[in-house]
């Protein structure tokens, strides 16, 4: 997955939804996460991290909604990412989802219709149904990278891990 504008991406629109859980079985929750990196390379501990309803400390990058079941009409959770407005000294932004593993462990093979959308205003520009990731419980949905000219270009596919939400947040950037 890559972006193909020219300028870049300048503002991005990250949508998870998913079907609540069958009734009589406790709620999915699955969050939205985003890691801020200074450096280009893989690894190392972000700058900040963005999840469960926060924003940066700059306000670029927004946990807009925050579903904790997935009912409800629409995408169950939005983060906003404003990379026009993103401080020079960040090099790349990760986005990761990862199931909340509390009553049991899930993985996304065990949500029915669990579906990500990267958009920039009405321009689609990757979605995933989590398919080839199906046996993890987090997964790097994509990553945003600032090129030579300063313009941030979409990279990556999904990648799937086998981890818990603490853990994650110190994987996703590797």
């Amino acid at each position: 997955m890559s972006s193909s504008l020219s300028k870049g991406v300048r503002k991005a629109e990250v949508s998870l939804k998913w079907d609540p859980s069958p009734l009589g079985e406790a709620a999915h929750d699955l969050d939205l996460v985003a890691a801020t990196y200074e450096g280009q390379g893989p690894g190392g501990a972000p700058a900040y991290a963005v999840h469960f309803d926060s924003r940066s400390p700059d306000g670029t990058i927004t946990l807009t909604r925050d579903s904790r079941t997935g009912q409800g009409f629409g995408a169950d959770e939005v983060m906003t990412l404003e990379f026009e407005r993103l401080a020079p000294v960040y090099q790349r932004v990760v986005v990761g989802v990862v199931i909340q593993q509390g009553s049991g462990r899930r993985t996304f093979g065990d949500i029915r219709n669990v579906s990500a959308r990267i958009a920039e205003g009405y321009t689609e520009l990757a979605a995933t149904d989590f398919a080839g990731v199906a046996g993890s419980t987090a997964a790097v949905l994509c990553e945003f990278r600032r090129d030579a000219a300063g313009a941030w270009q979409l990279t990556g596919g999904p990648r799937g891990f086998d981890a818990d939400p603490e853990s994650f947040l110190g994987l996703m950037g590797g």
